[in-house]
């Protein structure tokens, strides 16, 4: 797991957390970010992504979308799946079973880090309060 960098795990835990996706989609969506405008090169997550196919963690996804919201944050998918009959179009990545075992720890991780990161900005508010 070490030989992943901070863009691969968010990956890992982005489809952990929303299901299969794309690289076009993660580049505007990564962890529940949102707009049209890429917060990330899709290139560069384009290649973490094949990189993790290469180390056995994602698979390319090969079941129907079954018209239905890959993500939480893309609702508008399911309108569009309905218009087109199919799929949308690229290549969409899924947890591989030992991808699947790796996101579930870093998602448990990237979960505490939030809630840790939570509690002390509640203190800071709370002091500033008092």
């Amino acid at each position: 797991m070490s030989e992943l960098n901070d863009l691969m795990k968010k990956i890992l835990i982005h489809i952990y957390k929303y299901g299969p996706d794309n690289p076009w989609y993660m580049a505007r969506r990564l962890l529940g970010e949102s707009g049209w405008a890429p917060k990330y090169n899709e290139d560069e997550i384009d290649a973490a992504c094949r990189k993790l196919e290469e180390m056995g963690y994602l698979v390319r996804f090969q079941g129907a979308l079954k018209k239905s919201v890959t993500s939480s944050v893309k609702p508008w998918l399911k309108v569009k799946a309905k218009e087109l009959g199919h799929k949308p179009k690229g290549i969409y990545f899924d947890l591989s079973k030992e991808g699947r075992r790796i996101a579930s720890d870093l998602y448990k991780e990237y979960k505490r880090s939030l809630e840790s990161a939570n509690k002390s900005s509640q203190k800071t508010n709370n002091k500033k309060k008092s």
